[in-house]
């Protein structure tokens, strides 16, 4: 019989996750959607969670359930999908977006407002000493529930604390009115916005790392590291339901006082420094740059675990270095032509993951065969990757004219009715398959 992780082991490995998922955007987003949604904050923060927390820790137990695998999630839709979707994910959110994005927003608000005048050297400096913590706390996998669990994520979530407890008992100004799409339908206004986190994709990833440190700590039978990671997984979400409504009221409070901003960092940069003087600034740089450096830790160390797994002459320690300077390069170099790149890439893969992640929920529940995982990828992957197309400036106007026709396109779910159909044709394929077989044995 395996021993019990203590309470306080299973708080920090649930910190651990969400430490992981808790980067800069997680933390610019929510105020701008608390200042867009205005009075109609609590319908549209309640349709956020849904798709911003729920589909990421549905992503978690799918993972916990499945016993720790994206290659063997893929394989459920077909060998070769298996041998090109995980590496697709893990590189785009790795080192070709997500890690080398760290690096340089860490910069931009976590250390240029401090610099006499914005330079490439406060840049290529700023961005070597945090790729040089990246990597030397990711070279260690087995001490990251440690360092960042325990020690990083307790600062960091500190900081947001005193951000929110100073925001709710001092807000800056009354709620503001909706705008745009939250004046109608606010509900659905989050739920998208929400899904357009790319959390759902890097949960699939996270997953994995928790998976890997519960073995780590010598649990080894299947029920014990299901349970732990999904423990991880639900403090991981109410963590981010803390970050996501204590941030979008603050958001909310902040109109009359700044006025309309067009990004959440500005909204957060000014309402910091009305509430706390020139240590907002101060404050706001610590909470960047630990959001940053724990995702970018454990981004380098999930891709690094997968490549060194995928192919074996690599050894982890070297692909944590291989990532390490790529990304520090790429901060320094052609992010910005690597992210104009990434985002259609994202566009193309995000449904793709969702409707993997919902189907293999219900793998555990109802019998899914291969046909129906095939027709609702491909039903998905059909628009979503002309979808990505567009963004990349591909665009057919007599193919963006039919698409225009399926419901909630306009709202970036076009995937989901194709997806639906797609499925119900691998069911009846499956059907017809079963009948065939079954009357050529009473010939």
């Amino acid at each position: 019989m395996e021993r019990k992780l203590p309470f306080k082991e299973v708080i920090a490995l649930g910190f651990f996750m969400f430490a992981l998922f808790l980067g800069a955007g997680n933390i610019i987003f929510p105020p701008l959607l608390g200042q867009q949604a205005g009075d109609s904050l609590l319908s549209a923060i309640i349709g956020f969670l849904v798709t911003g927390v729920g589909l990421p820790v549905l992503a978690v137990f799918t993972i916990a359930r499945s016993g720790g695998d994206l290659d063997d999630l893929s394989n459920r839709v077909h060998p070769a999908f298996a041998k090109v979707f995980p590496v697709i994910i893990y590189l785009t959110i790795g080192p070709f977006f997500g890690i080398p994005r760290t690096g340089t927003v860490t910069y931009e608000i976590g250390v240029a407002p401090f610099l006499p005048n914005d330079s490439s050297l406060g840049l290529f400096i700023s961005t070597l000493i945090f790729f040089l913590i990246t990597f030397w706390i990711a070279l260690n996998p087995a001490k990251l529930v440690d360092r960042v669990g325990k020690v990083l994520t307790p600062l960091l979530l500190l900081l947001i604390i005193i951000i929110s407890i100073r925001g709710f008992a001092s807000p800056i100004g009354p709620i503001g009115e909706a705008a745009g799409k939250y004046k109608e339908g606010a509900f659905f206004g989050g739920f998208v916005e929400g899904y357009l986190t790319m959390d759902a994709i890097a949960a699939l990833v996270f997953g994995v790392v928790v998976i890997n440190r519960v073995k780590e700590m010598g649990f080894k039978t299947a029920p014990f590291i299901r349970s732990y990671t999904i423990k991880a997984g639900i403090i991981a979400g109410l963590g981010l339901s803390f970050v996501y409504i204590s941030l979008s009221y603050i958001g909310a409070t902040s109109t009359d006082a700044i006025g309309i901003q067009d990004n959440g960092g500005a909204i957060l940069s000014s309402v910091t420094s009305l509430l706390f003087g020139s240590f907002g600034s101060v404050l706001l740089a610590g909470v960047i740059t630990g959001a940053c450096l724990t995702t970018s830790i454990g981004l380098v160390a999930a891709c690094s675990e997968y490549l060194s797994h995928r192919f074996k002459k690599l050894s982890y320690p070297v692909a944590v270095t291989i990532l390490c300077f790529f990304s520090f390069t790429m901060a320094n170099l052609g992010l910005s032509q690597l992210i104009s790149v990434s985002i259609p890439l994202l566009i193309m893969i995000y449904p793709i993951a969702i409707v993997l992640i919902l189907l293999s929920l219900l793998h555990s529940y109802l019998p899914m065969t291969r046909a129906i995982y095939v027709g609702a990828i491909v039903g998905a992957g059909l628009v979503s990757v002309y979808d990505g197309l567009t963004a990349a400036g591909f665009e057919i106007s007599a193919i963006s004219s039919a698409l225009a026709f399926i419901p909630l396109y306009s709202n970036g779910l076009g995937w989901l009715l194709p997806s639906i159909v797609g499925g119900l044709l691998g069911l009846l394929f499956q059907y017809v398959k079963t009948l065939n077989g079954m009357s050529s044995t009473f010939r």
